[in-house]
């Protein structure tokens, strides 16, 4: 495993409350919705993360895997300021010999949210695949092949809580 790849991160002001970005960011329901990848198809089930250990399932889509099931564990939680969790395949419909289901690839997806005088929001998500095996290092070009979908992620948060709100 390489551990000096750097995680990539993308910012963005949203003119909203940290309380009320965390709760809709800790609705995996809700994931589906500010995806900017593409993949994300929902997930099974409603409930609400409140702490480390909680885990959601994410279905999802490419062209290399086919549909496929994440398992998401958080692995930090600090209430209206960070959420990340550890995605490990769970079920696949294209085997591919890179990625075993139940395997961890050790990387982590998060977001950490910076209260703004003002009211709003510096939002930060992002990809770190720093303790990751070189074939995800390779597949992601570091994470940077995820910033496209993570700038469309904040740009699709910053809508979705301006119209719930």
């Amino acid at each position: 495993m390489n551990t000096n790849e750097p995680s990539i991160s993308v910012s963005l002001d949203v003119d909203a409350p940290a309380d009320e970005l965390f709760r809709y960011l800790a609705r995996p329901a809700n994931h589906a919705r500010i995806d900017g990848s593409g993949m994300l198809r929902g997930t099974p089930d409603d409930h609400v993360l409140s702490g480390v250990g909680d885990a959601f399932d994410m279905e999802m889509y490419n062209d290399r895997l086919g549909d496929y099931v994440m398992e998401n564990r958080v692995v930090e939680f600090a209430p209206d300021r960070r959420i990340v969790w550890e995605p490990v395949l769970k079920s696949v419909a294209k085997p591919d010999a890179e990625i075993e289901p139940g395997v961890p690839a050790h990387h982590r997806w998060g977001w950490e949210l910076a209260p703004l005088p003002g009211g709003g929001t510096r939002v930060t998500e992002f990809f770190d695949c720093s303790a990751s095996p070189a074939w995800l290092h390779e597949a992601t070009n570091g994470g940077e092949n995820w910033r496209p979908a993570i700038e469309a992620s904040l740009g699709n948060l910053a809508s979705s809580v301006r119209h719930t709100s």
